[in-house]
């Protein structure tokens, strides 16, 4: 199967990783993006995104012949949909929206001939891949003469190159040739278990498996707020509570960011909000600590204005959605130090994954140390965590919203 040819649609934090391990393991690889910036820059070897190991992978594929990006679609043996699934901002649900995936779709109908497969990898609502059907149905493609399937990916930013291909993989085709035509391609570059379904219960058990983790963490955040009340440690609190043989609970945070675990829940709630009702508050709890963490640093703002006379500054440490990466998306953080500089605020950030935002004042750490008259630690980042730096954070009198010093 490693002389076939794949086109990979969306080159971003999953499409790009993909893209470049099916090349590293003898596939010839188009990869297709609308962003033209990627596209030049992965043409050039080099990487947009921030990903350990990353430029290794996409330097030597380049270099090989085995990787080109191009904006349009080429004709390939195996297409596989890497593209954003948001949702519907407004209303009391946010809805699903698989714009990008139907759009991508329609972008190879032209391309797709009998016995190609179609692989969708987006973290989409159930139902998704058999829309993709009826879309390829739509344009003129026979059906019966295709493959269509979903794999989710399931892997953690910082250490996609790893698990892309340790972690086990969901497959489920809309037919069962499809579930086995897809699975057998995954396993000639996945060393995890590829293990086989049904595209709904494949595409179930991604929203599954986020949901879960949202619920956990909002259990953590739910602590944080609990305790805060009542002037107990929360990170030593679940320290403790984790020595317990069947206790292990996660840490709490700003929120809960990330294109997954931010969005997923939605996915099941707005199929089915009358029974979906702990994953709904789960997120209702995730959303929330944001606000609280906004408070939490308006009451301190107005302590040292209290105390100056002045108007503070306050320095948000981290702005991605989880330690040690370049990624925005769904970030509490983020939208903590957004809401606060629209409500007025004298705003700065630290994020050492990024080299500027056109949207907030970029500054070292070292600045906001000297210059902020207050501290918000939102990420916890390495660069935050070295012992002098923690010393130094504890003594500012720094908010301390991840457990970054403690």
């Amino acid at each position: 199967m490693a002389n076939k040819t794949v086109c990979v649609v969306g080159l971003g934090y999953i499409g790009l990783p993909t893209a470049a391990l099916l090349a590293t393991n003898g596939y010839q690889v188009v990869g297709v993006d609308l962003n033209t910036h990627a596209v030049d820059t992965i043409n050039k070897g080099q990487i947009h995104i921030v990903e350990p190991d990353l430029d290794a992978y996409v330097r030597s594929s380049v270099a090989a012949g085995k990787l080109k990006a191009y904006t349009k679609p080429e004709q390939a043996d195996i297409y596989m949909i890497c593209v954003p699934t948001p949702f519907h901002e407004g209303g009391d649900i946010p809805q699903p929206n698989i714009d990008y995936v139907l759009a991508a779709t329609r972008s190879i109908a032209h391309l797709v001939t009998p016995g190609d497969l179609v692989i969708l990898e987006s973290t989409s609502p159930v139902g998704t891949t058999r829309r993709m059907g009826e879309v390829l149905q739509e344009a003129g493609v026979d059906l019966s003469t295709v493959h269509l399937a979903y794999c989710p990916e399931r892997v953690l930013p910082g250490k996609i190159m790893i698990e892309l291909v340790e972690n086990d993989r969901i497959v489920g085709g809309l037919t069962p040739e499809a579930t086995k035509l897809a699975s057998n391609f995954y396993r000639t570059f996945v060393r995890g278990e590829v293990l086989e379904t049904d595209a709904s219960t494949a595409e179930m058990c991604k929203l599954t498996e986020n949901s879960y983790r949202d619920v956990n963490i909002a259990f953590a955040n739910e602590l944080s707020l609990l305790c805060a009340k009542v002037g107990i440690n929360v990170w030593r609190l679940i320290e403790l509570a984790n020595r317990h043989p069947r206790v292990n609970i996660l840490h709490p945070g700003a929120g809960v960011g990330g294109h997954c675990i931010a969005v997923d829940p939605w996915f099941i709630v707005a199929r089915d909000p009358e029974n979906a009702r702990l994953i709904r508050t789960a997120r209702e709890v995730n959303n929330y600590k944001m606000e609280w963490v906004i408070n939490q640093i308006k009451i301190a703002v107005a302590d040292a204005s209290a105390k100056t006379g002045g108007k503070p500054k306050v320095a948000c440490l981290g702005l991605a959605f989880k330690p040690d990466i370049d990624d925005l998306r769904e970030s509490p953080a983020l939208h903590i130090a957004l809401r606060l500089q629209a409500n007025g605020y004298d705003i700065v950030a630290v994020e050492p994954n990024i080299g500027d935002h056109n949207g907030l004042s970029l500054v070292d750490l070292e600045e906001a140390l000297a210059t902020a008259d207050v501290l918000a630690v939102l990420v916890k980042h390495k660069q935050f965590l070295a012992p002098l730096v923690k010393t130094e954070l504890y003594e500012a009198g720094a908010l301390d919203f991840c457990g970054a010093i403690k």
